[in-house]
């Protein structure tokens, strides 16, 4: 198969899975899950590290220093300024110079506010940090993240920690025709058929954690997920049948005539 790497940033990645370290019943089964995703970026909340010592913070000390892109998110943030903040913090701390702008609008739903997510994208950009916004699969906004200078674009398949799944393809088939940087689906999916599902629409990967945190088998599930992304990318990449509305033998009826 073709080279296939995905690239952001300046860097290539051979996975597109992006996981999160979050929500795990232990160190061991984070580590573990981790390992069996195959993941090589790792997302975290800025306000769950200890930035004094990053070193020895409970959710980094157990992960190979080196061996993963780390890409802290901006979770709690409400403006803009919050987040640009929080982002300096993370570049100040040695943690990344990688960013993931997620600014709530609403308690309830978790959705982000497209305005300040936004500005906060623009602001990041001429700080120099590789920008990926989370944000709500509406094709308007994610063409001006883009022209904002987001490395990627990250549209939600549904609000965060729902499980619900992709709730509209449609709008998600759209921004990837239109986006001229990669696609990374985050928040709302929640089992491996969802992943397939985006992956085949040509999403360039996909960010997970509470499906596979919270899954009976957080292991397991991990690497079905990754299974399920690599499986959904080569149907993409291959090229399904066009639907039809009646059937077309597979064998024509002149492979039954005797001579």
């Amino acid at each position: 198969m073709r080279d296939d790497a995905l690239r952001i940033g300046g860097r290539s990645l051979s996975s597109r899975f992006f996981i999160g370290t979050g929500l795990f019943p232990n160190p061991f089964v984070q580590k573990e899950a981790i390992k069996a995703s195959g993941a090589e970026v790792l997302t975290f909340a800025i306000r769950r590290i200890n930035l004094d010592a990053v070193e020895d913070d409970s959710i980094l000390q157990h992960i190979e220093d080196g061996a993963f892109q780390y890409l802290p998110n901006t979770s709690g943030a409400s403006t803009a300024e919050e987040a640009v903040r929080i982002a300096r913090l993370a570049r100040a701390s040695g943690l990344s110079d990688w960013i993931k702008v997620e600014i709530s609008a609403d308690a309830k739903t978790l959705l982000p506010d497209p305005i300040e997510t936004l500005r906060a994208t623009e602001m990041l950009v001429k700080e120099g940090f590789t920008v990926l916004p989370y944000i709500s699969d509406d094709p308007v906004i994610c063409r001006r993240l883009e022209e904002a200078g987001a490395a990627a674009i990250m549209p939600g398949a549904a609000p965060i920690g729902t499980g619900l799944g992709i709730l509209n393809p449609y709008n998600l088939g759209l921004i990837v025709e239109e986006a001229g940087v990669p696609v990374i689906v985050d928040a709302g999916l929640g089992t491996a058929s969802d992943v397939t599902k985006a992956m085949e629409l040509g999403v360039d990967g996909v960010l997970m954690n509470t499906p596979v945190a919270k899954a009976k088998d957080p292991v397991m599930m991990a690497a079905a997920m990754k299974h399920a992304i690599e499986a959904g990318r080569l149907a993409y990449l291959s090229g399904r049948i066009a639907r039809k509305k009646y059937a077309s033998a597979s064998s024509g009826l002149e492979q039954f005539i005797l001579k």
